[in-house]
Formats: C-alpha cells, sequence, structure tokens
C-alpha cells in the first residue's frame, strides 16, 4: 500500500489544482498497467491524509473542489500570506505599476485606452497583472470591435488595504510621484516601451 500512497502524493503535489478521484485513478491504472478498485484507492488516500494531519507536516491532503489538493495548515497562512505579498511587490515593473494604477483610477477600461494614455503597448503588463489577480476582465466595450474592459479584483482591494474604490487616494493628493505599490524590477524596456515618448499623463 506504500507505494500506492506515495504515488497519490507525487500526483497531489505535481498538479496545479485539485485532482479529481477518478483522474487519479486513470493515470495509477495506466502507470502500473492493472486494475485498482476504487476502494482501495479511497483507503490509500485516507492514509496520505492521516500522515500529513501529524503536526509535524505544515501541509495536509485536503478533499476540495471535487478532488484532492495539498494545502497549507491554518496556523501558517500568515507566513504565506507575508511571502505572497513580498513576492507580489518584488515582481511588479514601473510598466506594471502604471497599468495598474491607471485601471484603477479609470475602470472600466480597454487596452487602446490604456496605451493610449501611457503611450507605448500594453500587453506584456496586463498579462501580468492578469496573472497575478490584480486585474481582470469584466466585460466588453460597446465602441467598434467590442473589446475587452478590464478593471481591478477584490485582492487589488486586499493589496491596497482599502474596502472600495472610493477609499483610492484622490489624484488633488498627489503632490510628487511616491506612491507606488510593490518595488519596480530591474528590467530594461521592452521594445514597444519607447523611452523617447513623453511621460503619461493622467
Amino acid at each position: 500500500m506504500d507505494f500506492l500512497n506515495q504515488h497519490i502524493q507525487a500526483l497531489v503535489f505535481a498538479s496545479p489544482g485539485p485532482v479529481p478521484l477518478a483522474e487519479l485513478r486513470s493515470v495509477l491504472q495506466e502507470a502500473f498497467q492493472s486494475e485498482i478498485g476504487e476502494e482501495t484507492l479511497l483507503e490509500a488516500l485516507q492514509a496520505v491524509q492521516n500522515q500529513f494531519q501529524q503536526p509535524e507536516f505544515a501541509f495536509e491532503l485536503v478533499e476540495i473542489a471535487g478532488g484532492y489538493q495539498f494545502l497549507t495548515k491554518g496556523a501558517y497562512h500568515p507566513s504565506v500570506a507575508i511571502h505572497l505579498k513580498q513576492t507580489t511587490k518584488k515582481r511588479l515593473s514601473q510598466a506594471a505599476l502604471e497599468t495598474l494604477a491607471i485601471t484603477a483610477y479609470k475602470q472600466p477600461i480597454s487596452r487602446s485606452e490604456l496605451e493610449e494614455i501611457r503611450g507605448v503597448n500594453c500587453d506584456y503588463a496586463i498579462q501580468k497583472l492578469l496573472e497575478k489577480e490584480l486585474v481582470m476582465i469584466v466585460g466588453r466595450s460597446e465602441g467598434p470591435g467590442r473589446p475587452l474592459l478590464y478593471g481591478t479584483t477584490d485582492k487589488f482591494m486586499d493589496y491596497m488595504g482599502i474596502k472600495t474604490l472610493s477609499d483610492l487616494p484622490k489624484t488633488k493628493d498627489f503632490k510628487e510621484v511616491e506612491n507606488t505599490i510593490g518595488e519596480a524590477e530591474n528590467l530594461e524596456p521592452l521594445p514597444t516601451e519607447n523611452p523617447e515618448l513623453p511621460p503619461p499623463t493622467a
């Protein structure tokens, strides 16, 4: 049974999301070229869950969203949250910061509108912000081509420590450019970022 437990651990660990029971069974049956009963698999999963309930482990196997996934135990959530916050800070480039700020104040806003304000291509910055779940697609414009519209997420408000968008600083409160989100990376400008263009306007 131990060998089955170890393979279950490897599969769940390698998966980006919850692994359904049927998927686990299908993979393991193909790997071992033999039939694995559902009861046998459930017993193995229970054994893995019991193993990681021990206090020496900081994570556990949880049945969630129709599958199984390793999750950090609640006692360690504050440390993980700090790490995620610091990681997000370090990885936001200046282009992403500008794009996020404009989105926050002008939302809902299309990519072309963002580019008109910034004066440069925003594809890469938007993609990074989508990956970090700081912005999201909120709909489509009624204009020609019905382009996608972007807005900020609840994660953005949590990150900023605000309850609603109305809590954002008003533009009249800015005396100098001193309010930023995160620490900009030392990145070389993208080919689309023309350094000769004038700075973006509010």
